[in-house]
């Protein structure tokens, strides 16, 4: 959890200007926001729906105001009024989150991905990155060749999590063995039960 936020957030944060971040979900954007409002980080995001009035007003945040992130969707990067807009913005740092969805062979492909090499029209000098966890080699290749991405560097780790494990057991007091197993614990722990 915040594992691939942080990779954009903090280097944001060290420089002036704003970071955009295109995400697939309304839920992960809200989400986003949501724990940065909290942190008193300026952040919004825009929604479906949105009037034209509030949509134009997010945007004059983002370029005359204190905004730090602006979370939009890749369909919402396609609106004229929205890539004017980015034009005028101080962007330190384009992010893609679950950028798998740029690959035809990403388990979650959205064709609104696949335009997303716009952003380097829309600011030239800007670094990008794109973050996932589940990018096989055909994926990676597909994200860098898809962004028109030059000298990317890609930084890949397993899948093998040493610091996670799963065990199963059926037990006829659940309380008593959760506690029990609780007791000896200092991680995190995560119990899923019926």
């Amino acid at each position: 959890g915040g594992g691939k936020s942080i990779c954009f957030q903090i280097p944001t944060l060290c420089q002036e200007g704003i970071c955009i971040v295109i995400s697939p979900l309304i839920a992960l954007m809200q989400d986003q926001d949501d724990n940065l409002g909290r942190k008193g980080i300026p952040a919004t995001y825009l929604k479906s729906g949105m009037s034209l009035k509030d949509l134009s007003r997010e945007l004059d945040n983002c370029i005359y105001g204190k905004t730090k992130f602006l979370d939009l969707s890749p369909e919402r990067l396609q609106q004229d009024i929205v890539q004017e807009r980015i034009k005028q913005m101080n962007v330190s740092l384009f992010a893609i989150d679950e950028a798998h969805c740029i690959s035809q062979w990403g388990h979650d492909f959205r064709p609104s991905y696949r335009n997303l090499k716009i952003i380097s029209d829309l600011q030239s000098n800007v670094n990008i990155i794109a973050l996932t966890a589940t990018a096989t080699k055909d994926v990676q290749n597909d994200i860098v060749t898809q962004l028109n991405l030059t000298q990317p560097v890609v930084i890949k780790e397993s899948f093998k999590r040493d610091n996670i494990a799963l065990e199963v057991s059926l037990e006829e007091d659940k309380r008593h063995k959760l506690l029990s197993v609780l007791k000896n614990k200092i991680q995190t722990t995560i119990v899923y039960v019926r």
